[in-house]
C-alpha cells in the first residue's frame, strides 16, 4: 500500500509540474486549452513583396489566431521548388506551401498535397469569390492566392528615341540597335537553364500565346502547328543575331531582374512582381512595361502569360485545420488586397482591389494590358509539366547551337510529349 501511495504522489507531482501530459495537450492563452501550433510556411513570396509586408500579414494572422504561430521559410523560387519536391518524395512537406501551377499535377498524383475541395467542404468555405482554382480530376489541390501576368520590361534610357516595339520584326530591330557587347549591353535575356526550365513557359511560349497561338489541342501536344514553328524560329533568329545576353543555357528566372536592373539588358519578359524588386535595387532605373510584341500581321487580342502564387497544404500535416485557417486568411478580401498591392499582382479574391492600380502609373498600365487581352498558361495542371518544359528546353538548346533544325526539334519534342499527354 505504501508503494502504491508513493506512485500516486509521483503522478500528481508530474501532472502539476508538466501539465502537457494531462490529456496530451498543454495550455496556451487564447487557444482553447490546446497546445500552440507552429505552421511551417515555405514560399518564395516574401522576397518578392514590398519589404516587411508579408511578415506583417503573418503577425496579424497570429494576433487573430493566438494559438497558431507561423514560421516563414522564405527563399528564391528555385530553392522553394527543390524544398517541396524533396519533401514530397520523403513525406516531409511543410504544413503550408507556395506552389507553382506546373508542380500541382505531380504533387497531387503523389498524394503529397491535400484535397482542398474536401477542406473547403469540411469548413463550410464559400469559394464563389475565388478568381481561380487548380483542379485535378475535378478536385482542387491549389488555390491561386495572387496572379501575375507577364509583360515586356524595357529600359527607356537604352532604347532612347526608338519607338516601342509592337511586332517581332520591331523587337528584333530594336534589340539589334541597343546590343553593344563591348559595354556588356544586350537587347534581351533568355533564361533556359535545364535546372529550372520554366523559361520555356515564361520566355518562349509567352511569344506564341501573345500572338494567339497554342501548343495544345484538346489537351494533347500540338507542337507541329505553324505558329509553334514560327515562334521557335523567331527565338533562333534572336539568338543568331547575337542580341541575347550570353549564358542563356545557364541563366535562371531570378537572374533576369538582376541583369535588367543593372542595365545589362534592354528588355526582359517578366512578371509585374519584378517591379518592386527592380525599384528597390535601383531607384534611378528608367523603365516601362509594354505588351509582348506579336507576330507580324497578327491583329487579334493577345494571350497574356500568367503565373500565380498558389497555396497548398501538405496531405501529411497533423495541422490541416490550422493550415486551412492560414490559407483562407490569405484569400480574405482585405488581406488579399494588401498582398496583391505589396506584390504588384492581381488578387486571388475577385472582390479584392489592389491599391497600386490607383497610385502607380506602371501598375495602371499593366492593368490596362490585362483588361484588353486574355490570360493563358497551357502548362498549368499538366502532368509532369516541368519535365515537358525540360524536354522542350533540351531540344531547343541543340537547335540554338545549330545541331538540328527547327522541324527536327519539334518532331522529336512532339514524340516525347505524346508519351505523357496521351
Amino acid at each position: 500500500m505504501k508503494k502504491k501511495g508513493t506512485v500516486v504522489l509521483l503522478l500528481v507531482l508530474i501532472v502539476a509540474y508538466f501539465p502537457v501530459f494531462a490529456g496530451g495537450q498543454g495550455e496556451s492563452s487564447g487557444s482553447g486549452g490546446k497546445a500552440p501550433v507552429t505552421l511551417e510556411f515555405v514560399q518564395w513570396w516574401e522576397e518578392q513583396v514590398t519589404p516587411g509586408v508579408f511578415r506583417q500579414l503573418m503577425d496579424q494572422f497570429e494576433s487573430e489566431n493566438p494559438g497558431i504561430k507561423v514560421q516563414l521559410n522564405s527563399g528564391p523560387y528555385a530553392n522553394t521548388k527543390e524544398h517541396i519536391i524533396t519533401g514530397a518524395a520523403t513525406r516531409t512537406l511543410p504544413d503550408v506551401m507556395g506552389l507553382d501551377g506546373s508542380w500541382v499535377n505531380e504533387l497531387a498524383n503523389l498524394k503529397a498535397i491535400a484535397n482542398l475541395s474536401d477542406l473547403m467542404k469540411q469548413f463550410n468555405y464559400n469559394d464563389s469569390d475565388l478568381a481561380d482554382q487548380t483542379k485535378i480530376n475535378g478536385s482542387t489541390y491549389c488555390i491561386p492566392v495572387v496572379n501575375f501576368m507577364y509583360v515586356l520590361f524595357v529600359n527607356k534610357d537604352l532604347l532612347g528615341n526608338m519607338a516601342e516595339p509592337k511586332t517581332w520584326s520591331d523587337f528584333l530591330n530594336v534589340t539589334k540597335a541597343v546590343t553593344n557587347p563591348s559595354k556588356n549591353v544586350y537587347g534581351w535575356i533568355l533564361p533556359i537553364s535545364l535546372e529550372t526550365p520554366n523559361g520555356i513557359q515564361n520566355d518562349v511560349m509567352s511569344w506564341l500565346w501573345a500572338s494567339g497561338g497554342n501548343m495544345l489541342k484538346n489537351g494533347k501536344a500540338d507542337l507541329l502547328n505553324p505558329n509553334v514553328k514560327k515562334t521557335v524560329q523567331f527565338i533562333k533568329d534572336m539568338y543568331d543575331a547575337g542580341v541575347i545576353a550570353p549564358g542563356a543555357f545557364n541563366t535562371k528566372e531570378q537572374d533576369k531582374a538582376e541583369q535588367f536592373r543593372n542595365g545589362h539588358v534592354a528588355t526582359m519578359s517578366g512578371t509585374v512582381a519584378f517591379v518592386n524588386i527592380i525599384r528597390e535595387a535601383n531607384k534611378n532605373l528608367n523603365f516601362d512595361l509594354i505588351p509582348t510584341p506579336v507576330a507580324d500581321g497578327y491583329t487579334g487580342k493577345s494571350g497574356i502569360l500568367y503565373a500565380y502564387w498558389g497555396g497548398g497544404i501538405s496531405e501529411n500535416t497533423k495541422n490541416k485545420a490550422e493550415a486551412w485557417k492560414l490559407l483562407s486568411f490569405l484569400l480574405r478580401e482585405d488581406i488579399n488586397s494588401r498582398l496583391s498591392t505589396g506584390s504588384n499582382s492581381f488578387p486571388g479574391n475577385k472582390k479584392s482591389t489592389p491599391d497600386y492600380i490607383k497610385s502607380d502609373p506602371l501598375a495602371a498600365k499593366a492593368f490596362k494590358i490585362f483588361q484588353n487581352n486574355y490570360l493563358i498558361n497551357e502548362f498549368t495542371g499538366l502532368p509532369v509539366a516541368e519535365n515537358l518544359m525540360r524536354v522542350f528546353d533540351e531540344e531547343l538548346q541543340l537547335t540554338l547551337e545549330g545541331k538540328q533544325d527547327v522541324d527536327t526539334m519539334l518532331k522529336k519534342t512532339q514524340a516525347e510529349w505524346d508519351k505523357v499527354l496521351k
